[in-house]
């Protein structure tokens, strides 16, 4: 029986990931479980986990003025960039968008440093929410 998709996260978008953690860490109370440059999407990226830590909150800056998060941030300023959904099969999932004639941002899901795969639905097909799948790797089996 496969399982049901899953939120995984809420990325907020942000020029200066420091002022934002003054508000998000220091003032509502949240903790930062760590912060890293992502190259690939040349974003600088704060995790701070949420409940039993199986969701976060993101905070992304971008790394660079011509990135799709740059323009972004240029055009609507800070606040929410995306939603992410976990799913157990990203490629089953994009071949149904796909059928749905959903326009996807990366038809083939790109691979982070853990095994994560991810891809993102364009905001045109999903009533204005730009929305990015994940699609966790197995746990190893010792």
């Amino acid at each position: 029986m496969s399982k049901r998709p899953n939120f995984n996260h809420l990325a907020i978008a942000v020029a200066d990931i420091d002022a934002a953690l003054v508000f998000y860490r220091d003032a509502l109370g949240l903790q930062v479980e760590r912060i890293e440059e992502v190259e690939r999407e040349a974003v600088k990226v704060a995790f701070l986990p949420l409940g039993d830590g199986s969701h976060d909150i993101e905070i992304i800056q971008p790394t660079r003025d011509d990135t799709g998060v740059a323009k972004w941030l240029a055009k609507h300023g800070p606040g929410m960039h995306h939603v992410c959904i976990q799913v157990n099969d990203i490629q089953a999932a994009l071949a149904r968008l796909a059928a749905h004639g959903v326009e996807l941002i990366n038809p083939q899901p790109a691979q982070r440093s853990d095994g994560t795969r991810y891809a993102f639905i364009h905001p045109k097909s999903a009533f204005g929410v730009l929305i990015e799948l994940y699609e966790k790797p197995a746990p190893h089996q010792d």
